[in-house]
């Protein structure tokens, strides 16, 4: 069985919203951040780098929120077929991961980034349910799940953005993001 390592508020959340969707069977492992678990020798064989969140899947091992979500929609078939959608479809992944996630928690950036990426987000929602058209997928979560974050951690404001606060909604609506998120 899967096994995901996480802490209580951690990325590792993002990664069980999705295999909650996926309905893939796991046994997430809380880690006490608080004590340095992360830290402690038998963690670091699996994320050197001490951070979470990190899988072990048989005898593979991963870590990286972004890494992990890629591997698991192309481990279950939910990896488009062709080369320009896996692309646009990493795309979005490594996007929530990086450019919005710095945009909307770094403080230096915030007040700069934050209308300039909420108001892409507009632009590319007008019209679609979600960000690779009418299907679900991996990255509605990764950008989602890093959307939620900034709503409920930085009190990001999304009302000026129509289209983007509905996003959200529908995908805070989910049962699988009311299992792992909330």
């Amino acid at each position: 069985m899967l096994k995901l390592y996480g802490g209580k508020r951690s990325r590792a959340n993002i990664v069980r919203w999705y295999l909650e969707e996926l309905n893939l069977p796991y046994e997430f492992v809380l880690l006490d951040m608080q004590s340095g678990a992360h830290l402690q020798a038998d963690f670091l064989q699996i994320n050197p780098m001490g951070k979470v969140p990190a899988i072990v899947d048989g005898d593979f091992v991963l870590w990286e929120s972004g890494a992990i979500l890629l591997y698991l929609a192309e481990k279950t078939g939910n990896f488009p077929q062709s080369v320009a959608e896996r692309a646009t479809l990493s795309q979005w992944v490594l996007f929530a991961n990086s450019t919005l996630s710095n945009g909307l928690f770094l403080e230096a950036n915030r007040e700069r980034e934050t209308p300039r990426l909420l108001a892409g987000l507009e632009r590319v929602l007008t019209g679609r349910d979600y960000l690779m058209g009418e299907q679900f997928s991996v990255a509605d979560v990764a950008v989602g799940a890093v959307l939620g974050f900034a709503v409920q951690m930085v009190k990001i404001d999304l009302s000026p953005y129509a289209h983007v606060s509905s996003y959200v909604q529908k995908l805070r609506e989910r049962p699988a993001f009311q299992q792992a998120m909330v």
